[in-house]
């Protein structure tokens, strides 16, 4: 029973982070540039969950003090995708762009917001997997580079979820393909590595006080 925003929900990862989305969430914010591809969005995502609510728009300021959870998966390197300083206490932010939407420096800013950098698997390899430094933890290593690893390993060479129009059909193939290989997802990190409890605890505390501090 909760609200939920995808910036850049037309694009490729946002639009199926968006049919994902609209079947655990009361309520499911699509946000973007072009109206016409976020109507058609919200209308294919009906077919699957007819009972969400739904809304579009080109806006993301509008909504950010109301929604529990954002994803932002845009393509606007450089860009600012949206003023966290609007963003309501407690929420999550889940930033799967590839670089990341969301500067550290103004991340830095919200302490009583989590935030999490996407999109990672932990693959099973018994030593060190040798790869060029991607700043990530030990035998983790991207999604994309996941899913290459997968389909090499079935022997299927074909594009899979490349480009703008990804099939929801495809991700939940390529995810039951990464299990069967002993594959899982990544630990949740943030700026600082891996999110512990206390973590976490933390961001709840500062959360529910700000939320206080607002109400009086």
């Amino acid at each position: 029973k909760a609200k939920s925003m995808v910036i850049g929900a037309t694009i490729a990862i946002g639009s199926v982070s968006s049919k994902l989305l609209s079947m655990v969430f009361d309520e499911v914010i699509l946000c973007g540039r072009n109206t016409e591809k976020l109507n058609n969005l919200k209308n294919s995502i009906y077919q699957d969950s007819p009972y969400t609510k739904i809304i579009t728009t080109t806006d993301s300021s509008k909504y950010l003090s109301e929604v529990d959870m954002i994803v932002t998966a845009t393509s606007g390197a450089g860009k600012k995708v949206l003023d966290i300083m609007k963003v309501k206490p407690g929420c999550v932010i889940t930033d799967v762009a590839r670089p990341l939407d969301l500067k550290p420096e103004d991340v830095a800013k919200r302490k009583d917001v989590m935030y999490i950098e996407s999109g990672e698997i932990e693959v099973p390899v018994k030593d060190y997997l040798h790869i060029r430094d991607i700043h990530l933890p030990k035998n983790v290593v991207f999604a994309c580079m996941a899913e290459t690893i997968v389909l090499a390993l079935e022997g299927r060479f074909e594009k899979f979820t490349i480009g703008r129009d990804i099939e929801w059909e495809k991700v939940k193939e390529i995810y039951k393909l990464g299990l069967k290989h002993g594959m899982k997802l990544a630990a949740i990190s943030g700026l600082n590595g891996v999110y512990t409890d206390d973590d976490i605890n933390k961001i709840r505390s500062l959360a529910l006080k700000a939320r206080r501090d607002n109400a009086n």
